[in-house]
């Protein structure tokens, strides 16, 4: 993930004069060629989706978030199939985005939508630690894989608190 981002990093400034859809599908396709296992396409998928659905944009509102947030994550599902309690990073984002709908609907704030976003996330994934994986190279480890915090649960939580301490700059 350190490289994947990295890269993105790297690639930002190529095309920092484009739109937010465009930005996000140069992220997704960084990913996807420079992240190693199933972060790489799943993350990559993440990113890519979003940018779909935010073509042509150059600025967001509260709605457009969510949106771009559930395409991810709806990118997500179709890749890798995942349920909750299948201890992946399924398990941070779908309670995230609960969170995040409910304070969309109450008409609550950008950082506030987020930190309870944020805070959903980091639930969902404290807690996988007593679950068994059942999906990923996790699941190979069986039973051993109890008692541990799943990486893609903790990468989506860092992923959302990153957005949230950015808006809040």
């Amino acid at each position: 993930m350190d490289r994947g981002f990295k890269k993105v990093m790297e690639k930002l400034p190529t095309v920092a004069d484009k739109d937010i859809g465009n930005i996000l599908k140069t992220a997704g396709l960084t990913l996807i060629s420079s992240v190693g296992g199933a972060s790489g396409p799943l993350y990559g998928t993440f990113f890519m989706r979003s940018g779909m659905v935010m073509a042509a944009k150059e600025e967001l509102n509260n709605d457009d978030l969510f949106k771009l947030l559930q395409a991810g994550v709806e990118g997500i599902l179709q890749r890798g199939r995942p349920n909750l309690e299948d201890k992946t990073m399924y398990d941070a984002w779908a309670p995230a985005l609960e969170a995040m709908q409910d304070d969309l609907s109450a008409g609550k704030g950008t950082v506030e939508m987020l930190q309870t976003a944020v805070a959903a996330a980091e639930q969902g994934m404290k807690n996988t630690i007593p679950l068994q994986a059942r999906k990923g190279r996790a699941s190979y480890l069986g039973e051993r894989s109890i008692g541990h915090q799943d990486p893609g649960a903790t990468s989506s939580y860092l992923i959302l608190n990153a957005l949230l301490e950015t808006i809040k700059e």
